[in-house]
């Protein structure tokens, strides 16, 4: 080998060594620091919504999963948050650490979209968005869109909450 080529070879080298150190301290920095996320933009003045017009109720069994007409809120039983109650409209509300999300749990154990509460047709829905600790409800992990009974505790995270008249 020519000493140019062995020269070569060694600022290669170097360069690739460089570049892997500089890999190795922007992923650190990420994991520490974090990824830098974008403000979203202040939304205008909300519009107020239309009451919805009662409709004629029929008796339904004791015992029957969280309607529209028996769940009104949320409440918070332990975790950060112990204590705070959510009122519930008719829009899905999604569970998460991101800011975006309807109700921001921030702990360790929550995903930053983690979970979504959607109403289909008059049953409250819970479903988990692939989360990396899971969802559970009632002690049972939720894999697919499982419907939620009032008074049943949900684990998302480290928080615990309820559905409730």
């Amino acid at each position: 080998m020519t000493e140019l080529t062995l020269l070569l070879l060694r600022i290669g080298f170097l360069v690739l060594l460089w570049f892997f150190i500089f890999a190795v301290v922007y992923s650190l920095r990420a994991d520490l620091f974090g990824v830098r996320a974008r403000k979203m933009p202040e939304a205008d003045t909300p519009k107020p919504v239309k009451p919805v017009k009662p409709v004629k109720e029929h008796p339904k069994p004791a015992g029957d999963a969280a309607t529209t007409s028996t769940v009104s809120r949320i409440v918070i039983t332990s975790g950060p948050k112990a204590g705070l109650e959510i009122p519930l409209g008719t829009e899905p509300l999604t569970i998460g650490r991101s800011r975006e999300s309807g109700l921001v749990i921030r702990d360790d154990f929550t995903s930053s979209h983690h979970a979504r509460l959607v109403l289909w047709g008059e049953q409250w829905m819970i479903q988990d968005l692939d989360s990396t600790n899971g969802t559970w409800h009632d002690g049972d992990k939720v894999t697919n869109p499982t419907p939620i009974r009032a008074g049943a505790p949900v684990k998302v995270g480290a928080t615990v909450f309820e559905l409730r008249k």
